[in-house]
């Protein structure tokens, strides 16, 4: 029985293999529901209903929430709101030095991934803006990805309505300020500390062999104003967004409510700053377009993993695990899992989380792991994957940066993996004694 249904996870390694080929993310998926479909004899209407069903699932919803910020960002570009936001931050700074360089870099960058719940499409917006700044006292392209490839992440694990953030509570049942304390702080304190005196490090290293052009230290504009429509939307945007999230969590809204937080933010936001509701809705959609295959793929994802969790492979792995798990104990398995989110399950980091929680959680329920110790290790598991593996997320910062530096970036990535990792199995310890 055990072994027939071991062969569920057959479909999890077609998704895996696929995931590291040229054919991406989504073909990887397909592949993996229809063979998982096979493998469970279901025709060609049970898969047309299981993908119906993902467009109504919570992964998709997830999906939803990643159009909508994206979309919410390009709203906040376009009204000026986001350099605003930096023109905040840059006022109160005397930028003299590198080091505040770096700290703004890393504040502005932190603020507007938390804000939007994208990095890409948060230093996308931003890197145009801090470039200059932080060109003009030096900051080499080689200093300016590892901030923003560090920094950046750490974001989406502080803002309550950004993608992992939603699923973690969803998956572990805990509340915002309990995910936050938790998962989100301390990996993000861990991730700037190191960002920041590894960004020393390649700044020192790299001082002298490679520096911004002169073009781009000129493109700062010192004498740039916001005029009353960019400083009333920043200022309707940040009352609409911290009135609403705050109402949010005190309804209990949950994952629920993220999509209400959006829209009215990006709504209240173009109204503010003079756009009709078509130049909004143009704005969101323009935002959204880049992020549509993440939407599809998390559609295609959730039949995907129901059709592997009917075969029973996840508990029939749980049952094979299970004595190794009683000799290692709970720092043993902690420790295990943490390693095979990381390196064991790629794709979208959501998707790593959700595949991580279904694969484990029969585990984590028979050793009396609280939800506490174990959104660490999903938050972990799944998110430190891009600073592992060179795949996208880290390649496209360094394209926002202009460097091809790809070894400072990893060395920087390979640093968080591992004090991260040390964390979660110091807690586990710690939880034992």
């Amino acid at each position: 029985m055990e072994q027939g249904s071991l062969l569920g996870l057959i479909p999890l390694a077609v998704y895996i293999i696929l995931c590291f080929t040229r054919f991406g993310q989504i073909f990887a998926v397909i592949a993996g529901m229809l063979v998982a479909a096979a493998i469970g004899h279901h025709g060609i209407m049970d898969i047309a209903a299981a993908v119906r069903g993902g467009l109504g699932s919570f992964l998709g919803y997830i999906g939803m929430i990643i159009l909508l910020g994206a979309g919410l960002g390009q709203v906040l570009k376009r009204t000026g709101v986001v350099r605003h936001l930096v023109f905040m931050v840059t006022e109160r700074w005397n930028i003299n030095s590198q080091n505040r360089a770096f700290l703004v870099v890393m504040s502005c960058s932190v603020i507007i991934v938390s804000l939007l719940g994208t990095m890409a499409g948060g230093n996308a917006i931003l890197a145009p803006i801090l470039i200059p700044i932080a060109a003009a006292v030096g900051v080499t392209p080689n200093a300016m990805a590892v901030l923003l490839h560090g920094a950046g992440a750490s974001g989406l694990f502080l803002g309550p309505f950004t993608p992992p953030m939603v699923a973690l509570m969803e998956f572990t049942g805990l509340s915002y300020p309990q995910v936050l304390l938790n998962a989100g702080l301390p990996v993000s304190i861990i991730m700037w500390l190191v960002t920041f005196f590894w960004a020393r490090r390649v700044q020192k290293a790299s001082t002298g062999k490679n520096r911004y052009s002169e073009e781009d230290i000129a493109k700062e504009n010192a004498d740039w104003k916001p005029d009353a429509s960019v400083r009333r939307a920043t200022l309707v945007f940040l009352v609409t967004m911290f009135t609403m999230v705050g109402y949010g969590i005190v309804i209990e809204g949950g994952s629920t409510f993220v999509v209400a937080i959006m829209l009215v933010t990006a709504a209240l936001t173009g109204v503010a700053a003079n756009l009709d509701p078509v130049e909004i809705i143009d704005s969101i959609c323009d935002g959204a377009k880049n992020f549509i295959w993440l939407f599809f793929f998390f559609v295609l994802l959730d039949p995907f993993i129901n059709f592997i969790q009917e075969t029973g492979a996840f508990q029939a792995l749980a049952a094979l695990l299970e004595p190794m798990v009683q000799d290692g104990g709970t720092v043993g398995f902690i420790a295990f899992s943490t390693m095979v989110g990381i390196f064991g399950v790629p794709g979208a980091a959501v998707a790593q989380a959700e595949v991580l929680n279904k694969m484990f959680l029969p585990l984590v329920q028979s050793l009396n792991i609280p939800m506490t110790l174990w959104v660490a290790v999903l938050l972990i598991g799944s998110q430190m994957t891009s600073f592992a593996i060179p795949e996208g997320d880290m390649q496209g910062q360094m394209g926002l940066a202009r460097s091809s530096d790809l070894k400072s970036v990893l060395c920087n990535g390979w640093l968080i993996v591992l004090c991260t990792t040390m964390y979660v199995i110091i807690r586990a310890m710690i939880m034992v004694m």
